[in-house]
């Protein structure tokens, strides 16, 4: 077994809470843990309907730990669904994720953990932390550049990271599924959830209709100089660079923007996608200070999307600006811009707006609420 995951100044017997789904992420996060001498707990929580449903019963059963189920039903609903949903009716495209991790996951979460005897807590993501010296710590990307999932835990603090170990960041997931099967998890084989964690295979359409049905009123479809040029179904149905489905002639059309005050979608050619650079709000520094200037840094804009140079500037009240060396398309307001150096996460934010070079606005005087 390859890897250095543990940090070397932790006593192997202090207790270890592992954040267990049923999949074989966090089933083999436990395993590792187990093996070099931490006594592990698992705790599931209850989200908004979901959990990791009896499979991580049988888990728990299999490595002979004690599991607890903790009820954060009411908190998910309020700062995780609520959010999501108050960010579609807005006109921006959120990500879920990197909001329950900000909000529940490695707040009330870990404080949960934290409370009940355990030293740190564990989870099945697929990135690293680096550990100085003198206490600082530092994430990285996960080893296996198809699952690395750094960019969803960018908004992390330091004092949430000192309490975080992240067993499987060194593997591959090709290297989890072969330990998984080596240790007999039961999970072992099991699928990737692809959906949301509380879609339950539904899609977020149906879920926006439900909680919110007037978000779905018809609109005009318009390009930037006015023109009509249909009606749209309801603004969640649509994101920036969308396509397909817009049933437009003389096309084809993507999607530059949603415009939530005035229920329309806006429209135009591919090259009006592009933009120079964007505004990002509640920026999260990792390192507790953000940088006195400017930085040289590798930014994304979507979970899936590749990492683009850029120059990242500090703005007051928790902003940032970022001005791309070359034009990325379809910016969508709502979801993270992360920043990078090398396979440094360096902390990230809320995506506000995207511009153009040539704009002199580029900063909103008040950006939306976090």
């Amino acid at each position: 077994m390859s890897g250095d995951w543990w940090p070397e100044d932790v006593e192997r017997g202090r207790r270890v809470a592992v954040a267990m789904s049923g999949g074989v992420d966090s089933s083999t996060a436990a395993a590792l843990l187990m093996e070099r001498g931490y006594e592990v707990v698992g705790f599931t929580a209850l989200l908004w309907g979901c959990c990791g449903g009896p499979d991580v019963y049988y888990v728990a059963k299999h490595l002979g730990i004690r599991l607890y189920t903790v009820d954060f039903t009411e908190l998910f609903k309020e700062q995780v669904v609520n959010a999501f949903v108050a960010e579609y009716l807005a006109g921006r495209t959120p990500n879920p994720c990197m909001i329950c991790n900000r909000r529940v996951r490695f707040g009330p979460m870990l404080d949960y953990a934290l409370a009940h005897g355990a030293d740190f807590m564990a989870t099945g993501h697929y990135a690293r932390i680096r550990r100085d010296p003198d206490g600082m710590c530092h994430l990285l990307r996960g080893v296996d550049d198809g699952k690395d999932q750094s960019y969803v835990l960018a908004l992390l603090t330091q004092g949430q990271i000192r309490r975080l170990l992240l067993p499987i960041g060194d593997f591959h997931k090709s290297q989890v599924r072969r330990m998984a099967r080596e240790r007999g998890i039961p999970v072992a084989e099991k699928r990737d959830s692809q959906d949301l964690c509380f879609m339950a295979g539904g899609d977020y359409r149906e879920l926006l209709r439900r909680l919110a049905p007037d978000a779905f009123r018809p609109g005009p479809i318009v390009t930037r100089d006015g023109r009509v040029l249909g009606e749209h179904s309801g603004l969640p149905g649509y994101t920036v660079g969308q396509r397909k489905g817009l049933g437009l002639s003389d096309g084809p059309y993507y999607v530059l923007e949603l415009d939530a005050g005035n229920n329309a979608l806006i429209v135009g050619r591919k090259d009006e996608l592009l933009a120079d650079g964007l505004i990002a709000r509640d920026v999260n520094w990792i390192a507790g200070e953000p940088p006195s200037g400017p930085i040289r840094a590798g930014v994304k804009i979507r979970y899936r999307a590749p990492i683009r140079e850029a120059t990242v500037t500090p703005l007051p009240d928790g902003k940032a600006e970022v001005v791309f060396d070359r034009p990325p398309g379809a910016i969508a307001p709502g979801q993270g811009a992360v920043f990078y150096r090398g396979e440094e996460c360096l902390g990230g934010g809320m995506i506000v707006r995207a511009f153009r070079a040539e704009q002199t606005d580029r900063v909103p005087l008040d950006g939306p609420p976090g």
